[in-house]
């Protein structure tokens, strides 16, 4: 029996201008929030949806996720009935073929979907801060009769050339899409967010495999190709909280939008549905010292607090030894500050170590990557 919706999550970035955080693994595998990894909030998506099948298409340093992912316990995708995957590229007969692009990924991994047979598929990013359900998506597309249904949100004007923009009619039909458009008519982006209907998807990536001129990309041949075809693509208008976190900078304000000072009420809100499922640390107890200072902050299980921290997200294993200042910065795990340091505006991978009386990035108002080898950014 085939399954009703299948997802398939596009994972494979290698995330450059994130520098030393994505030197040794993918972007969906860089830690958030003080508790998550990214493809954290795409996985619990698709579990919140009652969605039983989904594929993580991995590319770039991809030991790290594959591990990470295992075989979908965090999400509850380990049941007898469910199924989850991470599928990197592989050899065949002719040859190692990597993706060239997001639809070529999906082409690659047609007999995967054949496999589940499925009535329709949900595309996502894995690198993408959201927390939502895609169930009113789902039922928009098959309502709607769509033969693609693309989740959309209205943006700055000035950002609009950093998307692909889309115009509609009165009905919210789709009727054009330009991929970063450098003077963009609308201010209707889409999120990299597909709903199709599988039949008229295979046949698409099967004939775009097959033009030598394309880029095998979703946004620049496969949704103008159908819209030329007069396929009924359709938007699905998202309303909530999303972040692309592609840069330090963006990086850093959508950790700093979870503190309780910096939330409004778009911002994520962890303790209600849908949740955000991820890994168990099995850490100690925090323990904050009677002695310390901490304002404004979200502070995982494993940290050490003896010094002042103020509007910062810290992670689990973090140590925080006496007379240290920590000021609106993101400690990823195994961090240690030591006593007399200064971090203000800064994020700190996995490991690093300030040394004592050490001062990054005081008062200079920019934000500053530190790395477990001390490259600086």
């Amino acid at each position: 029996m085939g399954r009703s919706v299948v997802a398939m999550i596009l994972a494979g970035g290698k995330g450059t201008r994130l520098h030393a955080l994505t030197k040794k693994i993918a972007k969906p595998a860089v830690y958030f929030g003080g508790k998550y990894r990214i493809i954290d909030f795409s996985l619990s998506n698709v579990a919140n949806s009652s969605i039983d099948s989904v594929g993580v298409l991995t590319q770039y340093e991809s030991v790290v996720l594959n591990n990470y992912i295992g075989n979908g316990s965090k999400w509850g995708f380990d049941g007898v009935n469910s199924t989850c995957v991470a599928i990197a590229p592989r050899q065949t007969e002719e040859g190692l073929n990597w993706y060239k692009g997001t639809a070529d990924a999906i082409t690659q991994n047609i007999p995967f979907l054949d496999d589940e047979d499925p009535e329709y598929v949900l595309i996502l990013s894995g690198d993408h801060i959201y927390k939502t359900s895609y169930d009113e998506m789902i039922k928009l597309h098959i309502k709607s009769k769509a033969d693609c249904t693309i989740s959309v949100l209205e943006v700055d004007i000035k950002e609009a050339s950093r998307f692909g923009i889309l115009e509609v009619d009165s009905g919210d039909v789709i009727t054009k899409f330009v991929e970063k458009p450098k003077e963009p008519k609308s201010n209707l982006a889409s999120m990299g967010v597909y709903v199709f209907t599988y039949k008229t998807l295979r046949q698409a990536l099967v004939e775009d495999s097959k033009d030598s001129k394309s880029e095998h990309d979703f946004g620049k041949n496969i949704i103008p190709k159908m819209l030329a075809e007069n396929r009924k693509l359709v938007a699905y208008r998202f309303r909530g909280y999303w972040r692309d976190v592609g840069t330090l900078d963006s990086l850093h304000q959508a950790n700093m939008e979870l503190l309780p000072s910096l939330r409004n009420e778009d911002t994520i809100q962890f303790d209600e549905f849908p949740k955000i499922f991820s890994e168990d640390t099995y850490s100690r107890p925090q323990y904050i010292d009677k002695n310390a200072s901490v304002k404004d902050c979200l502070i995982n299980q494993g940290a050490v607090i003896y010094g002042k921290v103020v509007q910062s997200v810290i992670s689990n294993e973090v140590t925080i030894e006496p007379g240290a200042v920590v000021i609106k910065s993101v400690l990823m795990p195994g961090v240690t500050i030591k006593s007399g340091a200064y971090v203000e505006n800064a994020i700190l991978g996995p490991d690093t170590v300030i040394k004592e009386n050490e001062i990054i990035n005081k008062d200079t108002g920019k934000i500053v990557l530190l790395d477990y080898e001390r490259n600086l950014q």
